[in-house]
């Protein structure tokens, strides 16, 4: 089933021109689109289905600088302020708020790799405090078991996926923007080598700046393109049970399963890092970049299933621009979750919580976490395209740094100081041998 998420009322036609045109209305496509509006740039916002649908309403919902690769970390401060502004901004709750993330351990080494991380971020001026045995067990009372240790992030928090992509798009239209829904994008028209226009199943928009923040299915259009842009994804699934619980920490995560507080009440439950690989003609073709990346998940990750050739989100094929698309064949990526992660995740979360124990499950749900090679997202204009945006690849971590993901794409297209330095996050990266490169903590 899909997750659950606040459905918004849009714009039903398309403007003749635009100063930008954002591709995605996950999160990082709205909050482009909405620092984009809020300088004054006529910006639209397309979505082939409904704003926030797929991953953006899918994930856990934290907002951390814990246990950050280091290339993102900055961006991850920076997010956590600008989720804080959304609520004035806007004048709508977007589900924020700094709970603080508790991490419990009983390996010494992971306890140890925290404490390490911990000295790192303490050097940017990020406090992430490592607990002792009788801390840990005091602030992870409710599993009734004794820890050797963990680490709280005070500053750290979590948002409410299923609304905060469609709140901030309504943000987008308060400041001037325009949001289409039910709207693929097909591809681009260029003039003089750069872009000039998107191509939509609605009509045409003439425009000189793109920004493609199509998550999963960002590399498949880059292809009708002839840009190489190495992304693979795999299969989470997740469950939530129903409000009533009392005296569970909001956000926790151990090695054996992660559970946070919805805004309904309720908790979403879900084991770090498990997932299943689903066979695409993508996986294939870009196989031999992922596979350190695989190398070191292989315990976490199992073969899937042919539902990713049945989504169409990773196709090698080129599509007409007269003819429906395989977008608008799938508007919504809603994969099935993975019935034994499912009922596994939930006797894991009932031997951790005893609360937890007998909660009926309320939804479980799958989505598809596109990923980059080394992990961190693919942000920049594309050498070969002049006007042609990149921001995708953003690795299971996009919803916590989508505002600054956003702000800095903003800055790039309106030439300000960009909010974090974005030369890690250059697309070109992906063509050398950085795409290696793993996170040092």
């Amino acid at each position: 089933m899909r997750a659950p998420l606040m459905r918004i009322e849009t714009h039903s036609s398309l403007p003749a021109s635009a100063d930008v045109v954002v591709i995605g209305g996950g999160i990082v496509g709205t909050c482009t689109a909405y620092y984009l509006a809020k300088r004054g740039v006529d910006v639209v916002l397309l979505e082939k289905g409904q704003i926030g649908a797929e991953q953006s309403s899918r994930n856990w919902g934290w907002c951390r600088q814990q246990n950050r690769d280091a290339r993102e970390l900055p961006m991850a401060t920076k997010s956590l302020d600008l989720w804080d502004r959304f609520a004035e901004e806007i004048g709508e709750d977007v589900g924020f708020r700094r709970c603080g993330l508790l991490y419990l351990s009983n390996s010494e080494a992971e306890i140890a790799t925290w404490a390490k991380w911990r000295d790192f971020a303490a050097t940017v001026g990020v406090t992430t405090h490592v607990l002792s045995a009788k801390e840990a067990s005091e602030r992870g009372r409710a599993t009734g078991k004794s820890w050797l240790g963990g680490v709280f992030s005070p500053s750290d928090g979590i948002a409410a996926p299923n609304k905060a992509a469609p709140v901030i798009a309504r943000g987008v239209a308060k400041f001037g923007g325009t949001v289409v829904q039910n709207c693929a994008a097909r591809g681009l028209e260029t003039e003089a080598g750069r872009v000039s226009a998107v191509v939509t199943e609605k009509g045409t928009i003439r425009t000189k700046t793109v920004v493609m923040a199509g998550g999963a299915w960002a590399s498949s259009f880059c292809n009708q393109l002839d840009i190489r842009f190495p992304q693979a994804s795999v299969r989470s699934s997740i469950l939530a049970v129903g409000p009533g619980i009392e005296g569970l920490p909001d956000a926790l995560h151990t090695a054996r399963v992660s559970v946070t507080k919805r805004s309904d009440g309720g908790y979403t439950l879900a084991i770090s890092g498990r997932a299943s690989v689903d066979l695409t003609p993508q996986q294939i073709r870009y196989g031999k970049a992922f596979l350190p990346m695989f190398q070191r998940r292989w315990k976490s990750l199992k073969p899937g299933t042919t539902e990713g050739l049945r989504s169409g989100h990773e196709s090698l094929a080129k599509w007409a621009l007269d003819k429906a698309t395989p977008m608008e064949r799938n508007r919504i990526l809603d994969p099935k979750p993975d019935a034994r992660l499912v009922a596994e995740t939930y006797r894991r979360a009932g031997e951790l919580l005893p609360a937890l124990a007998g909660k009926p499950i309320a939804a479980s749900w799958a989505g598809y976490i596109d990923s980059t090679p080394d992990g961190v997202p693919a942000i920049g204009e594309i050498p070969t395209l002049p006007g042609f945006i990149l921001a995708a690849g953003f690795s299971g971590h996009g919803f916590g740094i989508g505002p600054g993901a956003g702000h800095l794409i903003a800055d790039l297209i309106t030439g300000a100081e960009p909010i974090v330095d974005p030369e890690d996050y250059r697309p070109e990266r992906l063509a050398t041998s950085a795409w290696g490169k793993v996170a040092s903590f």
